[in-house]
């Protein structure tokens, strides 16, 4: 089992608002209590602590390790994306990579958002150049092209690759029992490295899906302790526990500190909960996402825009337009950052009365080609609706992006006392500044003595 109250639980539930001193008196029993692995940082945690927490995302992950002395810390990567929402230079990726490990972490998950490989090349060789366990990831989604033989093959490709394990992604829910149990039977006849299932809690199969995935093969599943666990975020790791050990499996997670764990971040969710941080609509089972494909996060913002806009009436228009627009752009994965461009996109259609008439510039950088290989091709139609006569690249996205690391240091200045503080400016350019310029102000009466960074990695 892997534990993903730190990150993922956290970020589902309280939109990773959880500060260090939530974690560390805990971290112990943590360590000792049998997990394959603790999930702490990557997803948004980088950005939600320079933006509202106030802490050194570095920092957080140093301390976490020097408290946990046994078990594999993991952390999520978006492939080429890193943490943010667009390619970065190979520099940057790999050097991200290469201090990710040396702060501690031990098992990188990297995924690509259109399951385009080539965007997962650089992420995965600097994982193993540096010494990290590479997981990479199958972005789950379903479309009459999304078979289990378009996974197998998938899944097959990352293996030849290189990766040392593989997850199963399921970001909205929807991965069912009976295909879990199929699609996993299959892999474990194709591949032999071990497999991870993800999924959240949204559409209320999850636990389900997790016993017949077990059934078929799985080695890992992501579980996350009972007060950050349900609604958008996993199922609960104590009730998992329970389940699993009386079907006769041998879990190596000791029960008795679940519970503790469990109890003790009960009242850190009670105090989310009664200051607002913790809103009940993510704890709704939502159906709908099996029937739209689409992730409960999605759906409770598409709302939230039509109720700003006082059209909540175009709700199930808008719902009905997703999976057409999706169509449309050769059928991509809706997770981070295809998801809220789709669902912009399908309420644009809606609100403007007319298919297309107004277009985010994202969307004609997807199609562009810019993210990356749509996993089926755009109509030729589509694309000029969307474009014009422009022609979409074909290469690697980040094959036309210089190096940024010299640009990143020479931007940021004084600011930066390592190359930490320069990957924190690089990738969250104003809300890193704002953080390095604070913690600068409380630097004021002491001497800094400045670190060489003229040390720019070749690739």
């Amino acid at each position: 089992m892997m534990e993903t109250v730190l990150r993922d639980g956290q970020q589902s539930l309280i939109a990773t608002r959880m500060p260090i001193s939530d974690m560390l008196p805990i971290l112990g029993k943590l360590d000792q209590a049998g997990y394959h692995a603790l999930e702490v940082w990557g997803g948004a945690t980088f950005d939600s602590c320079l933006r509202y927490l106030n802490e050194d995302p570095w920092e957080r992950l140093r301390e976490i390790r020097k408290h946990v002395k046994h078990t594999k810390l993991q952390m999520l990567l978006r492939g080429q994306n890193i943490l943010g929402y667009k390619n970065y230079a190979d520099d940057v990726v790999e050097t991200f990579v290469q201090k990710s490990i040396e702060n501690g972490i031990d098992i990188i998950r990297m995924f690509d958002a259109l399951n385009d490989t080539r965007n997962l090349r650089t992420a995965l060789a600097a994982t193993k150049k540096y010494g990290g366990h590479a997981q990479m990831t199958i972005s789950y989604t379903t479309s009459e092209f999304h078979t289990i033989p378009y996974y197998v093959k998938l899944a097959k490709e990352m293996a030849d690759m290189g990766a040392d394990s593989l997850c199963i992604k399921d970001m909205a829910g929807i991965l069912t029992p009976q295909r879990a149990y199929d699609l996993v039977s299959e892999l474990k006849a194709t591949i032999d490295i071990p497999i991870e299932i993800h999924t959240h809690a949204t559409s209320g199969i999850a636990d389900m899906t997790y016993i017949k995935a077990v059934e078929a093969g799985a080695d890992i599943i992501d579980t996350a302790s009972s007060p950050f666990a349900g609604g958008t975020s996993q199922p609960a790791t104590e009730s998992m526990l329970v389940a699993l050990k009386d079907l006769g499996y041998d879990v190596p997670v000791d029960q008795t500190l679940a519970a503790e764990i469990a109890e003790y971040f009960a009242p850190i969710r009670d105090r989310f909960r009664n200051d607002g941080g913790l809103n009940p609509k993510v704890m709704d089972v939502q159906p709908k996402s099996l029937r739209y494909q689409v992730p409960g996060g999605m759906l409770s913002n598409l709302l939230a825009q039509l109720k700003d806009a006082g059209q909540e009436d175009l709700y199930e228009q808008v719902l009905d337009e997703v999976p057409k627009v999706r169509g449309d752009l050769g059928y991509p994965p809706l997770v981070t950052p295809l998801s809220q461009m789709v669902g912009t996109q399908a309420l644009m259609n809606v609100m403007s009365g007319e298919r297309y008439k107004l277009i985010p510039n994202e969307i004609k950088d997807y199609v562009r080609g810019l993210y990356g290989r749509p996993p089926v091709a755009i109509d030729p139609a589509m694309i000029k609706t969307i474009i014009g006569d422009e022609q979409p690249i074909t290469t690697r996205p980040a094959d036309d992006i210089a190096p940024q690391l010299p640009g990143f240091k020479a931007e940021i200045g004084d600011y930066a006392h390592s190359m930490e503080d320069i990957l924190i400016y690089g990738l969250f350019p104003d809300q890193g500044r704002d953080f390095l310029g604070r913690r600068e102000d409380r630097f004021y009466d002491v001497p800094v003595q400045k670190i060489d960074l003229s040390f720019a990695p070749e690739i």
